[in-house]
């Protein structure tokens, strides 16, 4: 098949200067850009309100730990259905109306878990919010990676998935305001309800945003939809089984992370400024920055360099983080904003490769299954660190996160680099 771009932005290519990849924009691509990342940014602030409001719903409802960990293990493993099913939806009905779906399908849910009078009804409610968490995010990345010019694609890819730490952070006020002022038994509810923020984006993408052109000129022809075993035919088939691998080690690795690492440094290295809001905004700062940093050199060293540049400093910073000598809360500080610089810098330049990888007749099909597979197996990397925390401790079981930077490394063998390159319509 010849490559030919799904967009052709009528702008030179001499566009340069820090917002020369936003000027590069047709204004049709800018609104999809808008939508795509309020989309995410929402997305993340619906996920956000369970765990921070973890320790009052445990508390209302008389959970264990067990039953508390199990509410975002089940998010994490519906959202790879919903994220597969997405991305057939995305390349049989269009970007933009799966990207309507996925939002208006997680925050109903997120709204009904406020509503929940007993554990199994948040459970099922939480699952249910996962659908849309996991299919929401393909369908911004395909949208925008078609409007983006080649030259561009990692650093726009990479601002769309820095919306993840804005919406992160909104969370972290809004919990912070409503915990402060509203019973614990009712400040819970009140955090999910603020969940219904999406709807209002749901206006804007239904007036102001559309499909790139050759896309909705494909879909209006109804050419030919190709199921989703597409995806394991001939070369597209190495393509996936080594994307879907490199998904599940970066994903490993940061679940890992971000489940266990402040439970060990809390509990077994006795560090008291983890869950403060100093090290939260450390940590949100730095995710924020990595996201951004990482679309430049995604575009400067190539998809591939890129993703060994962090994985390898991602698992150097958390064997650092192992061994911080107890009562270093100084260190742990310092640590904090390289960490998650370097944890989030990597997934930056996921939207970008995995568009490049395939054509546009499954590509909304290949972006999201590989990436939600790499999320439904990454899932299991916390699981594998507490069945073995029982007998060689926290510490040492977080070297699977290691591991997850590790497989990553390896699946990047199978690939090739995409850097420059023009999307195949």
């Amino acid at each position: 098949m010849t490559a030919t771009p799904t967009s052709s932005p009528p702008v030179a290519d001499e566009v340069t200067g820090r917002l020369g990849w936003y000027r590069s924009f047709t204004p049709q691509g800018r609104r999809a850009f808008k939508g795509a990342f309020g989309g995410f940014a929402l997305d993340s602030y619906d996920f956000q309100v369970l765990p921070l409001s973890m320790v009052a719903i445990a508390a209302y409802f008389g959970l264990t730990q067990a039953q508390t960990g199990l509410l975002t293990t089940v998010t994490l493993l519906v959202s790879a259905f919903g994220g597969i099913l997405a991305g057939v939806l995305i390349d049989r009905v269009g970007r933009v109306r799966t990207l309507m779906i996925t939002v208006g399908t997680y925050a109903v849910f997120t709204v009904l878990c406020g509503f929940a009078v007993n554990y199994p009804m948040l459970l099922a409610c939480r699952a249910f919010q996962g659908l849309g968490f996991g299919g929401e995010w393909a369908a911004g990345a395909v949208l925008v990676a078609e409007y983006a010019r080649a030259r561009y694609r990692g650093r726009v890819l990479a601002f769309i998935q820095s919306s993840w730490a804005v919406g992160w952070g909104l969370a972290v006020v809004v919990s912070t305001v409503v915990m402060d002022t509203v019973a614990p038994d009712l400040a819970w509810r009140v955090m999910f309800f603020t969940g219904a923020l999406p709807a209002l984006l749901l206006l804007y993408l239904r007036r102001n945003v559309k499909d790139a052109p050759a896309v909705a000129e494909r879909l209006a022809k109804e050419e030919t939809r190709l199921p989703l075993s597409a995806i394991f035919q001939g070369d597209l088939a190495r393509k996936t089984f080594f994307a879907s691998l490199l998904a599940t080690g970066v994903q490993g690795g940061y679940y890992t992370i971000a489940t266990w690492l402040p439970t060990y440094l809390k509990a077994e290295r006795g560090l008291t400024v983890v869950g403060t809001g100093g090290y939260l905004f450390l940590l949100i700062t730095g995710a924020f920055c990595g996201y951004l940093t990482g679309g430049y050199v995604t575009d400067f060293l190539g998809r591939k360099k890129s993703f060994a540049l962090f994985a390898v400093l991602s698992a150097g910073l958390l064997m650092a983080y192992i061994n911080i000598p107890a009562g270093s809360n100084t260190l742990l500080l310092f640590l904090g904003f390289p960490l998650g610089f370097c944890s989030s810098a990597i997934f930056s330049g996921f939207g970008s490769f995995l568009a490049e990888l395939y054509p546009g007749t499954v590509r909304g099909t290949g972006q999201s299954f590989t990436y939600n597979v790499g999320r439904a197996v990454g899932a299991f990397f916390p699981t594998a660190v507490g069945f073995s925390a029982g007998s060689a401790g926290v510490g040492s079981a977080l070297v699977y996160g290691a591991i997850g930077y590790v497989i990553a490394l390896v699946a990047l063998l199978g690939l090739p680099e995409t850097r420059g390159q023009e999307l195949e319509a």
